[in-house]
């Protein structure tokens, strides 16, 4: 899970992981969780999102199926910055293969951006090399944060061979 500071990583894994939502802190490093999801293990790598940690983001993504991108809705003077980042992410060797999703955070604060304006400011449409969606959710209430877990695992089981 990646993104930039702020966006709310910590809080949506705290929130799947059914913490308390209420005591969290920037994530320096990593932080690994790993969650029973519709009968399949799945290892959440929450990473911090601080532009001095970036350049180590590539570290992390060994055997990765999915990349959970993770934007808030409430920063548009950064999203030019989050696209950037995405970018660059997508042409990492490592992640050939791996979906995409992303993640619209904070959208239960009142004048955030919706979903096709972030569509067309990270040009989500013109991702051809990683399959992708895109999911509006609040990780202080949990909307969509299930629904998106569920797309994760129906999307493994879509491309991957399972015994």
């Amino acid at each position: 899970m990646l993104g930039l500071d702020n966006a709310g990583k910590t809080t949506i894994v705290k929130r799947i992981m059914n913490e308390d939502v209420t005591t969290v802190s920037p994530t320096l490093g990593f932080i690994i969780k790993t969650i029973d999801f519709m009968g399949y293990k799945l290892n959440i790598w929450d990473v911090g999102g601080q532009k001095t940690l970036r350049s180590y983001w590539k570290n992390y993504f060994e055997k990765t199926d999915t990349l959970v991108w993770v934007v808030d809705a409430t920063d548009r003077l950064r999203v030019n910055d989050c696209r950037h980042e995405l970018a660059g992410l997508l042409l990492e060797e490592r992640l050939t293969g791996a979906s995409l999703l992303v993640f619209l955070n904070k959208t239960d604060v009142e004048h955030c951006m919706d979903e096709q304006e972030v569509r067309e400011r990270l040009d989500l449409d013109s991702i051809k090399t990683h399959k992708w969606t895109i999911l509006p959710c609040s990780a202080m209430t949990g909307t969509n944060l299930n629904e998106g877990l569920e797309w994760v695992v129906q999307d493994a089981k879509d491309r991957l061979f399972l015994y």
